[in-house]
């Protein structure tokens, strides 16, 4: 029988093995490119129990997606035998992701009589390094990083012993064969390096003590650390990394060590303990009173409602933490930020760290196991419940997402933000780890890199593409460029968020959903930027059914980072006069401010957009919340903020859109007038922020119920979609699904994938291959654009 799933280098054989073997039956087991493949003899029902057994017994990083069986000859043998993995085959069984460590090898690596006492390599079959270091299947060391650390007789002996934990554990290690640690400090800088003898870590702990920033090698690449609870050095960080104002991450040695600052329930708990260790963010609390643990410095996330943190992965974050340490001695909370400039992909060489960190880092904690595969910290929040993912990386990649029909070997692009890829054949997708921007040359050959070997651990051979049909795209232009004769189809923006919700939730795409597709930008068909559309869609084309209102773009990517520009054009757009108090008018220097009304005038690089992300900056800037954005999205993640410090705002009848619907029939437009005008008139009245934040994403809330029940009046659709970027804000995302369901929706939201550019790809993927199918297609939305 051939086993399929994530099923190797999690212990199964050895599961297997004990199963079989307490059931006295004779045959063997092996690693193939296709999966574990097993033969067993014995009696019928000794062979049906074995065969019930394999996927409820199986280890807990193991997951069985589907058993094969077959009848053979029967050879007579006897005894059951672990044989050596087989090379060939498909290559379709699944890699496991980077797992973090479990609480045996912990207890090793704070035991003094253990051999692994303090060694920060420790791993077993339950836990560690395994995405990242794979080179080629079968999963056996040879095809991974640790092929050049000779196992030492110790390690040897458990690694063919089916009763260890470390039974064929390929990242097994132990002091005396590696990998090993060492500390590099940068010339002329501040540390002095470490002394004779000196343990690397401990070295490392007492120049984070002292303010230094120091870069980590992890699993999927490097992290810049430095002391979270030490001003200077957070601002320091935040200066040499050219990072503005966006939050940093910071690594806690426990829960405890947060639980007075944040809100901690059970879910979140649960996502900071468990394998995956992702960053969660968690809501700070309004007053966290007097604490006596560490505290984070004010700049490690300015104006931002959450915190974002992770707990230790890895043996080196639970030793730089402190354990096996004097109590006391050294920080309790880390900064950790991905190792590059904003922008660029994270650093995994050793060689290549040391230049481009250099003026970062004042010296590097490194170690000689390499890295195949680059792959960022996951970022996961809690909405309602339940996990949204909003960066699927390490501990989720590549693990596949199961399709609601089967596809042809496919590749989707993904966008040119918060790029990530996706695979696809039959059933079965494999999106790629967190990629990056692609305006950078490194982000894009790192793409090249992370696809070539996506493609080797699948053994999917595309043979169709797909992108987003902007024609500027970076990622697009890569599609064509490596076409090489495939057709590559172009699948626009909303529709493959739209798409991806669908996918992720199994629907099949014979009836139409209502899309309600929030965020920042997206190609248009009519090549208008669009971001707030309501499409009634299925997997081969959509309809527009309403948008809200374009207003111009003034400079473009300019308007996006100075958030009053957005201000000010919506303004225009209302017909409301931009009164000199307002704050977001003083934040305009008189020139531009000049300028910007020649634009809108002349209509001079002035595209019209319908954006829901911009309508957010606009209301953030006229509040008085945020003119200038220093990262994405900065404008909108202070306005939700705000709207946190009023819960009980309540809605305001003022705070209204109007509806209009052209007499051709064309979708209506939601038009924001109304709720800018009352948005004015409680600045000027000298109204709260934070209630002018609670009334705006109240008004919004209201708007999608409003549309949703005339779609649904229209075109009879029950089912709607939240997708794009601006549904990772929680508190309008909570808004919507309840009012929907109450009006008797069915509400897709995302948990799989990220809202945002992250889960494009998905989208594409099946949209393109729905479109290219030979067969007819399921019937659906009637209108394509």
């Amino acid at each position: 029988m051939v086993v399929r799933g994530v099923v190797q280098g999690v212990g199964f054989r050895p599961h297997v093995y004990a199963l079989a073997t307490g059931l006295r039956l004779s045959g063997h087991v092996t690693n193939t490119a296709d999966g574990v493949v097993a033969e067993v003899e014995g009696d019928p029902a000794d062979v049906a129990a074995f065969c019930a057994g394999l996927a409820p017994g199986a280890p807990p990083l193991a997951r069985v997606d589907s058993v094969e069986a077959a009848d053979l000859a029967v050879t007579g043998g006897s005894g059951f035998t672990i044989v050596p993995s087989r090379e060939g085959g498909s290559g379709r069984t699944l890699v496991p992701p980077d797992t973090a460590t479990c609480a045996a090898c912990l207890a090793e690596l704070a035991d003094p009589a253990d051999r692994r006492h303090l060694h920060p390599f420790v791993t077993c079959t339950h836990c560690g390094p395994r995405f990242t270091i794979v080179t080629s299947l079968p999963y056996d060391r040879a095809h991974t990083t640790m092929a050049g650390f000779p196992l030492c007789p110790d390690c040897a002996r458990e690694y063919e012993d089916p009763a260890d934990r470390r039974f064929h554990a390929q990242p097994v290690a132990c002091p005396r064969c590696g990998p090993r640690l060492r500390l590099v400090t940068a010339p002329g800088g501040p540390c002095p390096p470490p002394g004779p003898g000196e343990d690397p870590v401990a070295a490392a702990r007492r120049m984070l003590a002292a303010g230094a920033v120091v870069a980590v090698k992890g699993l999927g690449g490097y992290h810049l650390a430095c002391d979270a609870t030490d001003a200077r050095a957070v601002a320091g960080l935040r200066r040499r990394k050219a990072r503005g104002d966006k939050p940093f991450a910071v690594m806690a040695a426990a829960p405890a060590d947060v639980e007075p600052l944040v809100h901690l329930g059970p879910e979140e708990r649960e996502l900071l303990t468990g394998t995956v260790r992702p960053v969660v963010l968690l809501r700070r609390r309004d007053d966290p009173g007097p604490h006596s643990g560490p505290v984070p410095a004010p700049a490690v996330a300015p104006g931002s409602p959450d915190l974002g943190v992770m707990l230790p992965y890895t043996p080196v974050h639970h030793l730089l933490l402190g354990l096996g340490a004097p109590a006391g001695r050294g920080p309790r909370l880390l900064v950790m930020t991905s190792g590059n400039l904003s922008g660029e992909p994270i650093v995994t060489d050793d060689a290549e760290a040391l230049t481009r960190l250099a003026g970062l880092a004042d010296a590097w904690l490194l170690h000689d196991r390499p890295i195949h595969v680059p792959c960022d910290d996951s970022v996961v929040r809690v909405c309602d419940g339940e996990p949204l993912v909003l960066r699927r990386s390490r501990g989720y990649a590549p693990l596949p997402v199961r399709l609601p029909f089967d596809v042809g070997p496919a590749l989707a692009v993904g966008g040119d933000l918060k790029n990530a890829f996706c695979l696809g054949e039959g059933r079965t997708a494999w999106l790629s780890a967190h990629i990056g921007d692609m305006d950078d040359l490194a982000t894009q050959q790192a793409f090249a890199s992370a696809e070539r070997q996506l493609e080797s651990i699948t053994g999917v051979r595309p043979a169709l593409l797909a992108a987003d049909g902007h024609p500027g795209y970076r990622s697009a232009h890569w599609a064509r460029r490596h076409a090489a004769g495939r057709p590559v189809v172009p699948v626009q923006h909303h529709h493959a968020h739209i798409a991806s919700a669908m996918a992720e939730h199994g629907l099949d795409g014979s009836t139409p959903v209502l899309g309600v597709a929030f965020d920042g930008t997206g190609h248009g068909t009519d090549g208008a930027v669009w971001g707030g559309e309501f499409l009634l869609a299925d997997y081969t084309g959509f309809a527009r059914f309403a948008h809200l209102a374009y207003v111009p773009l003034p400079g473009g990517d300019a308007a996006v980072r100075r958030p009053y520009r957005m201000a000010l054009a919506h303004l225009r757009a209302a017909g409301l006069p931009a009164d000199p108090r307002l704050s977001c008018v003083r934040a305009c220097p008189p020139g531009e401010l000049r300028l910007i009304g020649r634009q809108m005038d002349r209509g001079l690089n002035c595209a019209p957009t319908s954006s829901a992300g911009r309508l957010f900056d606009a209301v953030s800037s006229l509040a008085g919340i945020c003119h200038h954005a220093g990262y994405e999205a900065q404008a909108a993640i202070e306005l939700e903020a705000a709207a946190l410090r009023a819960p009980d705002a309540g809605e305001d009848g003022r705070y209204t859109f109007r509806l209009d619907r052209p007499d051709n029939g064309g979708p209506y437009t939601a038009d924001p007038a109304p709720l800018l005008a009352a948005v004015l008139d409680d600045v000027l009245g000298g109204t709260p922020a934070a209630v002018v934040a609670a009334r705006f994403h109240h008004a919004l809330a209201r708007l999608v119920r409003t549309v949703c029940a005339a779609a649904r009046e229209a075109t009879g659709a029950g089912t709607v979609a939240l997708t794009g970027g601006v549904f990772a804000n929680t508190v309008l995302s909570s808004a919507c699904a309840r009012g929907l369901r109450q009006d008797g929706f069915r509400v897709l939201r995302h948990r799989l994938v990220p809202p945002g550019d992250g889960g494009l790809a998905l989208g594409q993927l099946v949209v393109a291959a729905r479109t290219t199918a030979r067969t007819a297609p399921a019937p659906g939305a009637a209108e394509r654009q």
